[in-house]
């Protein structure tokens, strides 16, 4: 099943891209995620990464459990795809200039039950990257 979200982000795409290719700010902005330990390749194709749960727990995932995350695309500025290969879901953020300053986010998850809270994880991602570059924007 796929879902997917469209959001308007208050900052230049090499802003938003800034951020999301830090390996380390998956864990600040994908709901559920605490931790992001990159292998040495950082954000490449076929990069693996050791990725934490957070305290959560649901039907599909105990609280504080550890996965891999297989990065599947990069196209620096933009698009961003990977796979938490243990729940098999995999993600594609899609950005796009949106006039000089603004950056049209497109995120869309396919897993095989998303159904409930799960539904709304591209909003909810794309809201808490929203807000991360908002507050960039004022500071």
């Amino acid at each position: 099943m796929k879902v997917h979200a469209v959001r308007e982000l208050l900052a230049p795409p090499e802003d938003v891209w800034t951020f999301v290719a830090e390996p380390r700010n998956l864990a600040v902005w994908w709901p559920g995620l605490v931790d992001v330990r990159p292998d040495r390749r950082g954000l490449a194709p076929g990069a693996r990464w050791q990725v934490a749960r957070g305290p959560e727990a649901s039907l599909l995932h105990r609280a504080r459990t550890q996965e891999t995350l297989l990065v599947t695309d990069v196209e620096p500025r933009r698009r961003l795809g990977f796979e938490l290969v243990d729940e098999r879901t995999r993600a594609r953020l899609d950005l796009r200039p949106d006039g000089s300053d603004r950056t049209l986010g497109r995120l869309e998850v396919e897993a095989p039950l998303l159904v409930g809270p799960r539904r709304s994880l591209p909003r909810r991602a794309l809201k808490q990257l929203y807000d991360l570059c908002q507050t960039a924007a004022e500071a």
